[in-house]
């Protein structure tokens, strides 16, 4: 990797920290934001809709405005959104009338930065010259598993010495490496994604394109890959195990999110030693069997192992299919992976939608509803397949 580079590359991976932060952090408050400001459940649970639902609009609208503006000055406002809605957080409830229209201010103006952030990391990694890009996208993405880790242990950890009624300053911690970053990004050197003198390919030319719209389904696939069981996993170990909602957290979400780290991490250090349509063929297959032993085996504890091994075999879907779309279509710019991130945000609240819906329609079965998401990596699989059936033609 080309020297220079090095503190651009860093700053993308704090960048994955922020927007682990981003949506990590306030789901830990639920149960404080209903205690202290008498805001029900069923509004209180708007909230990761509202969240995930500015983030679609931004990565939509990104398309229009992100080539104009720059990628550096909008790196720099995506962090400043993320610290302002972070710091907005503890000052708003307090202040209107209406708490939760504060909340949901704030939540919309970090959900901003989070959007952006989502849309411009990983093209800023890609634009960067290294020996290895796929190792990097691999790396650059297990630090998002990284931050969430750290968002769940270290709150955790906080709200076990001082107390969860200080919060705000928790949040106000937090705010801090987003600003910090926002001032690094002013300063790093950035690459352009398109060389100069050439144009990005737009809207209408990759929708005419039949590889880019399986790349999009592979994007869709990967995040419902990856949240149909992790937005779940918690509930299964509880109901499964009869264990309390802090054991449940640290045996479902915690666990999957390490071994996704790891699985990245793996890639993103090994990962020029092994081919990336092979590597994403096994894990595919992996998370199938996974599917079939949560919803199948009838020990719950071995049920609960097959979670942790999903989080291992969705790591590298993500990053890899962003990874195949950058090498197969290298003009594509800032369209190609706004919406491949549009994708695959649809697939992270599609995934969990399509378990839950099947399971309640069977009685509140989470492990029949589970295995109607089979349906995800299998059709993951048969777009890398479908993929190296074009490149062979090619």
């Amino acid at each position: 990797m080309n020297y220079q580079y090095r503190k651009t590359i860093t700053a993308c991976f704090v960048g994955y920290i922020v927007q682990a932060i981003v949506n990590n952090f306030v789901p830990l408050l639920f149960l404080t934001f209903q205690r202290t400001y008498g805001i029900p459940l069923s509004q209180i649970t708007l909230l990761v809709t509202f969240n995930f639902g500015i983030q679609l609009l931004v990565d939509l609208l990104s398309v229009g405005f992100v080539d104009k503006i720059g990628y550096r000055a909008s790196m720099v406002i995506a962090h400043v959104m993320a610290a302002a809605g972070l710091m907005l957080l503890t000052i708003l409830p307090e202040v209107l009338s209406s708490p939760f229209a504060g909340i949901l201010i704030a939540v919309m103006i970090y959900a901003i930065g989070g959007g952006l952030l989502e849309v411009l990391v990983s093209p800023v990694v890609e634009a960067c010259p290294s020996d290895n890009k796929e190792k990097a996208m691999s790396m650059l993405h297990s630090f998002y598993c990284w931050g969430h880790v750290g968002v769940v242990l270290l709150s955790t950890l906080f709200f076990s010495v001082f107390g969860i009624s200080n919060w705000k300053v928790l949040a106000a911690v937090w705010s801090l490496i987003p600003l910090y970053n926002a001032f690094v990004f002013a300063k790093v050197p950035m690459a352009e994604l398109i060389e100069e003198g050439e144009e990005g390919l737009r809207l209408r030319d990759l929708f005419r394109m039949k590889i880019f719209w399986i790349l999009l389904i592979m994007m869709i696939c990967a995040g419902a890959s990856e949240q149909a069981v992790s937005q779940w996993a918690s509930t299964f170990a509880e109901k499964g195990l009869g264990i309390s909602k802090t054991a449940g957290d640290l045996a479902g979400p915690m666990a999957f999110a390490v071994l996704m780290g790891t699985s990245r991490a793996f890639y993103g250090k090994y990962g020029d030693r092994i081919q990336l349509d092979k590597f994403m063929i096994f894990s595919s297959c992996l998370c199938i069997l996974s599917y079939l032993g949560i919803a199948l085996l009838p020990i719950p504890l071995l049920s609960l192992a097959a979670c942790a091994i999903c989080g291992l075999s969705v790591g590298i879907m993500w990053p890899g299919s962003f990874s195949k779309a950058a090498a197969a279509l290298p003009k594509g710019g800032t369209a190609m992976f706004a919406l491949l991130a549009l994708g695959g945000d649809v697939g992270c609240s599609g995934g969990p939608t399509v378990v839950g819906m099947v399971s309640s329609l069977l009685e509140d079965n989470l492990k029949m509803g589970i295995l109607a998401g089979i349906v995800f990596p299998v059709l993951l699989l048969l777009g890398i397949v479908l993929c190296g059936k074009i490149k062979r033609q090619e």
